[in-house]
């Protein structure tokens, strides 16, 4: 469910995610590894396995060790929902610091592997390439959260038809979903293309006509009361004839809602 740009989290979903994303690594960093050595040895430079390794295998767990951030970063500034001048600018800023992060902690991983074996390294030696580092890492960042953005949006699709039934509504606005129970909707009014479902103190707007939700929620209790107006039987608490024979249905909080007297019938039908 998403609010204002927000996205709640998805725990299993986001953990599969992760365990995907860590195999993936593994494959491409033992794919980098031996095509460093084969491009080192066509120029007669060979390499003991272990140095492309390190070098392959400390940037990737530097980044897998990121991602949990990088997911939260990502349901804050949703790329889906938020407006594009909230959330470019916190990816901007998210995607410099993680790329900064890499380097420094990969650089000092290398530097004390290489020290644990007799060997040197420089620590800051990728932070002295930077702009480099950067170039590969801005990508990175942009193909994790497209492939985060998608993961989680097919599975809230996959999960819609099961989540939803006929006690629950469905409202969609744009690419947002959301799962609202119908006993939390007291009357519903028409809204132009929309209809407004209200709620105690809130109301919801969903793209549908009045016409087509009323059939959707008849077996739920939802009877019309005006040519714009749905109300719920079990949020009335009376109804007040007028002499002109429309009348005013009072809710169980107080509001009240009038009636047209063409569909009194129905609202008083048991």
């Amino acid at each position: 469910m998403t609010n204002g740009g927000v996205r709640g989290t998805d725990g299993a979903g986001d953990r599969l995610f992760l365990a995907v994303a860590a195999l993936a690594a593994v494959a491409i960093t033992t794919f980098n590894t031996f095509n460093t050595l084969d491009e080192r040895a066509r120029i007669g430079r060979p390499l003991p396995l272990w140095e492309p390794a390190v070098w392959e295998g400390t940037s990737a767990l530097v980044l897998i060790a990121l991602l949990p951030g990088l997911l939260w970063i990502t349901r804050r500034a949703w790329p889906v929902d938020a407006p594009f001048r909230r959330w470019i600018p916190i990816h901007i800023v998210a995607a410099l610091g993680v790329s900064l992060v890499h380097v420094l902690a990969m650089g000092a991983l290398r530097g004390l592997i290489y020290r644990l074996v007799g060997e040197t390294y420089d620590p800051l030696l990728p932070f002295k390439e930077w702009p480099y580092e950067l170039r590969q890492d801005l990508p990175v960042y942009a193909v994790f959260v497209a492939l985060y953005v998608g993961w989680r949006m097919l599975r809230e699709r996959n999960r819609a038809p099961q989540e939803a039934g006929p006690h629950v509504l469905e409202v969609r606005d744009g690419a947002r979903r959301r799962f609202l129970p119908l006993s939390e909707v007291d009357w519903v009014e028409a809204a132009g293309n929309y209809v407004e479902l209200h709620r105690a103190a809130t109301s919801v707007l969903h793209r549908t006509s009045l016409s087509g939700l009323e059939r959707q929620l008849a077996d739920a209790g939802f009877v019309r009361i005006h040519r714009s107006r749905l109300v719920r039987r079990g949020a009335v608490d009376e109804v007040v004839s007028k002499p002109s024979g429309d009348f005013v249905v009072r809710l169980r909080d107080g509001r009240e809602l009038m009636g047209s007297r063409r569909y009194r019938k129905p609202l008083l039908e048991p």
